[in-house]
Order: structure tokens, then C-alpha cells, then sequence
């Protein structure tokens, strides 16, 4: 599987746990062998002004986190345009899903899922689409810009135990038949993260799940890194989401 990823975002670019040294390194040791790696590229100003307002823009700018922001969202447009043709993971920080049209909060500045979402949208790509937000958090960014668009479902998974979170995935999975799923990737869920409630077979299934419904619909799927804060767990759990994505 192709997985976009840029060397910048070893960088701790702030004092919160997404940009948290060695959270990035954790991931790359376990995943590196078994993807093979795409070098982010930044978003445009147009891209990311397609999704958040001036002021916004001007306020991650005044902070100095416009440049590492701007690589996020460009490797999540990447992913979704490698998502066209077969499963694909960016490995991207800042995350993206607390950012609204004209605010954020969270670790996050832009809303890389609306951004690249909006990018193959916008350009013809496809024509309906659907995000999975796996986050341990409500993803109220992303349906702050995409919530009120008629060409995007998004769902955030809600269930507070491992069989009813994995049986509410596969419902959503079973009735969604779109050209585009983008899963908001958040790891922090985990058994030994924030939400001790998944096991690391569980991100392998809901991958596995996205697959078969993307397949189903003739569409295609990526997934975007969001939470996930224990180094020790974190690259198993990606690369348990990339296995079950990749058919492997």
C-alpha cells in the first residue's frame, strides 16, 4: 500500500501530544517495510481556502504552523487521489478533524479529510463520498464544513464497547455505497490508549470493513492519521488498519 508521509513531520512543531517527539518515528519503525512511501506535498493556498476561512488561514500563519499544516493537508489530498485506485494511508500531523471552517482546537489547524475531500470533489474525481471518523473524539470539525454537504456522509463512530463499535462500523459499511470512504483515523481508542476499548484486530477489521464496502461500490478509500498518543501501540494499530485496508 502507498502511504504519504514527508520527514517534516518528525518536527515537534508545539507542546501537544500529536506533535509529541517520537509519536511519528513509533509509527514509521513498525509500518516502513510494508508500504511503500509517497513524499507529501503542501496544499495550495486555493486548496485550503476551498474549506477555511481568511482569518483562519491569517491565524495559523501568525502561530508559525502554517507550513507543517499546509503538508498535512497537501498528503491528505494525496492519499484521497491514490485512494481513487487502490487503498491508501497518510501519515500526516497536524491532525485535522477539531478544525472548523474558522476555528480549531484539539492539535488541529486545517481539516485535512475536508480539504482533500473537497480537492477530488472539486475536480471532478468523484461525486459522493463518506467519512468514517474511528476517533476516540467527535470529529466536530469535519461536520462543521462537510455536515451540510449533500455530496458527503459523515459518521462518527459512537459505541462504548468493542462489539457494538465493530458492529456499528459494519452496519454504516453494509448501506454505504459512495465513490470515496475517507476514514479519520484516530488510534486513540486503543485498549492501551486515551479509550482502553479496541484491540489492535479490531482496527485490522475496520479496515478490512471499508474495503468490502468500497469494493462493493466500485469506489475507492484512504485513511488520514488523527489521534492515537501511546508510542508503544500506536504503529501496530496503523499498521493493523493498513493490513485490513490492503486485503492483507
Amino acid at each position: 500500500m502507498k502511504l504519504v508521509f514527508h520527514e517534516d513531520f518528525y518536527e515537534v512543531y508545539t507542546s501537544d501530544p500529536a506533535a509529541a517527539a517520537g509519536r511519528m518515528e513509533a509509527v514509521m519503525e513498525v509500518v516502513a517495510p510494508h508500504v511503500e512511501v509517497v513524499e507529501a506535498l503542501p496544499a495550495s493556498g486555493a486548496d485550503i481556502a476551498a474549506v477555511h476561512t481568511k482569518g483562519h488561514m491569517d491565524h495559523v500563519k501568525q502561530r508559525g504552523l502554517y507550513p507543517i499544516s499546509a503538508l498535512a493537508a497537501g498528503g491528505a489530498m494525496q492519499a484521497a487521489t491514490l485512494g481513487l485506485a487502490a487503498p491508501a494511508f497518510g501519515l500526516v500531523r497536524p491532525p485535522g478533524h477539531h478544525a472548523s471552517a474558522g476555528s480549531s482546537w484539539g492539535f488541529c489547524y486545517f481539516n485535512n479529510m475536508a480539504v482533500a475531500l473537497e480537492h477530488v470533489k472539486r475536480t471532478g474525481k468523484i461525486q459522493s463520498a463518506y467519512v468514517l471518523d474511528i476517533d476516540l473524539h467527535f470529529g466536530d470539525g469535519t461536520v462543521n464544513i462537510l455536515g451540510g454537504k449533500d455530496y458527503v456522509t459523515v459518521h462518527n463512530v459512537s459505541a462504548g464497547s468493542r462489539i457494538d463499535y465493530i458492529e456499528e462500523v459494519a452496519r454504516e459499511m453494509s448501506r454505504c455505497a459512495v465513490d470515496m470512504i475517507g476514514i479519520s483515523a484516530g488510534f486513540d481508542n486503543h485498549e492501551a490508549d486515551w479509550g482502553g476499548t479496541l484491540t489492535t484486530d479490531d482496527y485490522r477489521e475496520v479496515g478490512r470493513l471499508v474495503r468490502n464496502a468500497a469494493r462493493e461500490s466500485g469506489g475507492g478509500c484512504f485513511a488520514l492519521l488523527e489521534g492515537g498518543y501511546n508510542h508503544q501501540v500506536l504503529g501496530h494499530n496503523v499498521l493493523a488498519l493498513i493490513e485490513g485496508l490492503a486485503g492483507d
